[in-house]
């Protein structure tokens, strides 16, 4: 914990500056299909490494290292050229969306 900021309130921080980021693209429609269907790859393989039922603890504790896992699931599926900038917002922003699933959420 750095100055009473716990590693969750960092992380749920970032998870949502990256739906803010892929919400801002919206407006383009080809754009924004793009990330989604980036999103969902992410998002499909967080499934499968955090499972069905998870604390917020444990999810910041995968954000960790999500980056990488989520840079060679895209690189093996995503149809979606030139992605890799866009790595960071739609790892944060899968984050973001899953969140909702722990068991100890709270908006």
């Amino acid at each position: 914990m750095l100055l009473g900021v716990s590693r969750v309130s960092i992380a749920r921080h970032e998870w949502e500056e990256g739906s803010r980021r892929l919400e801002a693209v919206r407006d383009d429609s080809h754009r924004y299909g793009q990330l989604l269907e980036l999103l969902g790859l992410v998002h499909a393989e967080l499934r499968k490494r955090v499972g069905q039922s998870y604390t917020l603890e444990g999810l910041a504790a995968a954000y960790g290292d999500s980056e990488r896992w989520a840079y060679d699931v895209l690189h093996e599926r995503a149809e979606t050229p030139g992605w890799p900038p866009d790595l960071t917002t739609v790892v944060a922003a899968a984050f973001d969306a899953y969140q909702r699933g722990a068991i100890d959420y709270e908006p």
